[in-house]
């Protein structure tokens, strides 16, 4: 998709269902928003293209099909690097805003060092965004207007996928450049905080799926799932998050932000795994507490 610039962000985000809900999986994109605010355009010292490398693009079209099958998807529009609804919601860096930041606001984390706070820094090779101050009464208006109704509703569909079915699977989709990690072989890094935000059986029918469609699969290094996968991730209340990366030179040329002409192979074989995590048992993904009754 291409990148739009826009007065406004409206809608911030969508939330597909399907006519009739029958797996409890939600398939969630927060990082391939593609709708740059005007005012925010103009803000940066970046042109659109470099500011658009933090982007997950086409991550919301190579997942958007599970809705055909049952399951619920989520998207962001806004870009991440306006917004970054992965991180904690005051994560931020004092040294990029004109006044003073909240007391509850984490200053500190290894995020905010690097430069990729809930208000990032920093895009591609440690290009600086901006090239003066922001108010802080602007970061707080992008983390109400856009953080908060994200979660809200990340939160709620959770809530209710577990009414329904007694558990919930949030699958939290995205995509790294083709040169940031050191083995060029690696295709996807499935992040389960290291065994802890969901169920054994989820990366398992995950890796098993991608090995056998000929991918080279890797867990948890150097992506063991951010914010929402730690966040919405608890097995022993029967809520379930696995985080998935993907390469980007399996589906898209990076330089040109286009697909490429493995994009439909890549989105089928991507379906086909989706698929196979809604045939697991629901009881293997019950609340410990209920296997324990």
């Amino acid at each position: 998709m291409m990148a739009v610039i826009a007065d406004e962000i409206d809608p911030a985000f969508e939330i597909v269902q399907p006519a009739s809900l029958r797996a409890p999986f939600l398939f969630n994109s927060p990082h391939s928003g593609v709708v740059y605010p005007r005012d925010f355009v103009s803000q940066s010292r970046l042109e659109l293209p470099v500011l658009r490398r933090s982007e997950d693009s086409f991550v919301d079209e190579l997942f958007a099909q599970v809705t055909r099958f049952g399951m619920g998807f989520m998207r962001a529009h806004f870009p991440r690097c306006y917004l970054d609804v992965n991180r904690e919601p005051y994560e931020l860096d004092p040294r990029m805003f004109d006044g003073r930041l909240p007391a509850y606001a984490n200053t500190r984390s290894m995020r905010v060092a690097g430069g990729l706070g809930t208000i990032a820094r920093i895009v591609g090779e440690a290009q600086e965004i901006y090239g003066r101050r922001i108010p802080v009464d602007e970061a707080i208006a992008r983390i109400e207007s856009l953080y908060k109704p994200y979660h809200r509703s990340l939160r709620q569909l959770m809530v209710q996928m577990q009414r329904s079915f007694g558990v919930a699977v949030l699958v939290d989709c995205h995509s790294m450049p083709s040169g940031c990690q050191r083995d060029a072989r690696i295709d996807i890094v499935l992040g389960d905080r290291y065994g802890t935000s969901c169920a054994g059986i989820i990366p398992d029918t995950i890796e098993a799926e991608l090995r056998r469609r000929g991918y080279c699969v890797v867990r948890n290094k150097p992506y063991a799932g951010g914010f929402i996968t730690e966040h919405y991730g608890n097995p022993a209340s029967g809520m379930h998050a696995v985080q998935i990366e993907i390469n980007r030179a399996l589906y898209m040329r990076e330089a040109t932000y286009q697909p490429s002409e493995n994009f439909e192979i890549v989105q089928n074989d991507l379906l086909e795994v989706a698929l196979a995590l809604a045939e697991v048992p629901h009881l293997e993904l019950a609340p410990l507490r209920a296997a324990a009754e």
